[in-house]
């Protein structure tokens, strides 16, 4: 009898150790289950973090960018007024029933004065002309408009300004349209190279 109650002791010990460790096991699982959820949580948490600072970066260069260039595009179409006025000078100074007439030098007095106001407000706003005349030609600045002959500047220079260029600030409004200079040498040589073998084809025949 007390051997029964002892095996049935020792058995419903065994189902205590069984059910402890059934028990610890789950506890176990469930803290792994914990961890990981909160590595998960603590991964969203960093890339919400990180797409907020980018966000806050886009909006912080966007905004610089409205305050230093937000005049932009009203810049570029105020410079058609600046072309204009240029224009208006140059027909009125060629027109032979004005030349030499007070008429003419007065006008020419107001709008000289009209167009360096103008160029004085452009520049109090960081828009500067760029500089063209006897200078290296720049892709990022000039366009070539054409090519002239000139052996007395270094091929690439520009000699001619169709259209002055612009700059606001670091970025270009508009490039200066210009003629540069190439060599004369270069086009009669091809020229000599042509009638030479113009020559050399027909002794051949």
């Amino acid at each position: 009898m007390e051997k029964e109650e002892n095996q049935n002791s020792q058995s419903d010990n065994n189902d205590e150790i069984k059910e402890n460790k059934d028990t610890d096991k789950t506890y176990k699982n469930k803290d792994l289950e914990s961890e990981d959820k909160i590595k998960d949580l603590e991964d969203k948490l960093a890339r919400a973090y990180a797409e907020i600072e980018n966000q806050r970066r886009r909006f912080e260069k966007e905004k610089d960018e409205a305050f230093d260039y937000g005049g932009f595009s009203l810049a570029r179409e105020t410079l058609n007024l600046v072309d204009n006025l240029e224009r208006s000078k140059f027909a009125l100074e060629n027109d032979e029933k004005l030349k030499n007439s007070e008429t003419l030098k007065k006008t020419v007095e107001h709008l000289n004065v009209i167009q360096n106001d103008m160029i004085s407000i452009l520049k109090k706003n960081n828009i500067e002309q760029i500089k063209s005349i006897n200078e290296k030609l720049d892709p990022n600045l000039h366009q070539a408009m054409m090519e002239i002959e000139d052996d007395a500047k270094e091929p690439g220079t520009i000699i001619q300004e169709i259209q002055k260029g612009y700059v606001m600030k670091d970025r270009l409004l508009r490039p200066s349209l210009v003629g540069v200079s190439k060599k004369k040498l270069e086009k009669d040589n091809n020229d000599n190279k042509k009638n030479q073998q113009n020559e050399e084809k027909q002794q051949e025949k």
